[in-house]
């Protein structure tokens, strides 16, 4: 124990232990999310009972809820999301682009995501559902590595060499059971994006099988990438006609987006 710890009582001490814990807690259920308690034990080093009181005290408090009921998963909550958006400058977008997405969604009739860029991942801030009864599903707030989406792909298009290669330099582990497209198909695929304007993920996606996505990236007044539209269906309904009918209209609500960043 150190010095000034051991100056404190120790019902101090353990205050602010709880407390840390809490924050930890907090921290890997938002890097992590959707997650159950048995891996935040896991990857916190902290004991399942613990956690689970953490859980609890920040589900009280409004900043986590429970996303998955049957699988015990936890997620942070939209008011989570907002603090981050405020304290980051982005809240304007989500304000500005709301109608938009729900404009997009009501056109396609189909899932319409917002996502934000954060370091390498898409963190999702909105979504507009389709009416079918068949949809794609991504939870508000969930964080998603940029090249596993066509709206990350569709930032990266946009984005210098040198802040590319650092991005596809950082290893990823495989998702839905499908190994990661090597850096060499990712350049192709980047590229093919930066020539059309929009980024393209068929049926065969490796990170969301059965799922088809187009996606545009949303620029700063600086014309900066900062977030991207994905329209998201579901595999069983998409025919690749559709492209030449749902791109034009997600490019034109992300340069819409666009212009009401560099407007405000």
């Amino acid at each position: 124990m150190h010095a000034e710890e051991a100056d404190k009582p120790a019902g101090s001490v353990r205050s602010m232990n709880s407390v840390l814990n809490t924050l930890r807690v907090f921290e890997e259920v938002a890097m992590r999310q959707p997650i159950g308690v048995s891996e935040l034990a896991r990857v916190t080093e902290i004991p399942k009972g613990t956690v689970q009181r953490c859980l609890v005290t920040l589900q009280q408090a409004g900043w986590l809820k429970v996303v998955d009921p049957e699988r015990a998963r936890w997620g942070v909550t939209r008011k989570a999301l907002v603090l981050g958006l405020r304290s980051a400058g982005e809240r304007d977008l989500q304000e500005v682009a709301g109608p938009v997405v729900k404009r997009l969604a009501a056109e396609t009739d189909e899932t319409v995501l917002l996502g934000v860029r954060d370091g390498e991942c898409l963190v999702i801030l909105a979504r507009e559902d389709t009416a079918q009864v068949v949809r794609v599903f991504l939870e508000i707030g969930a964080r998603v590595p940029l090249r596993a989406t066509s709206g990350g792909t569709a930032i990266m298009a946009l984005l210098e060499d040198a802040e590319v290669d650092e991005l596809l330099r950082h290893e990823l582990k495989e998702f839905a059971d499908a190994p990661v497209p090597d850096s060499a198909k990712l350049r192709r695929e980047i590229a093919q994006t930066a020539k059309r304007g929009y980024a393209l993920n068929g049926s065969s996606s490796w990170y969301r099988p059965h799922v088809a996505s187009i996606g545009a990236a949303v620029t700063n007044p600086a014309g900066r990438p900062v977030a991207a539209v994905t329209l998201a269906v579901p595999e069983m309904r998409y025919n690749r006609a559709q492209e030449k009918t749902f791109a034009p209209l997600v490019m034109a609500a992300a340069a819409e987006i666009s212009r009401l960043l560099a407007a405000d």
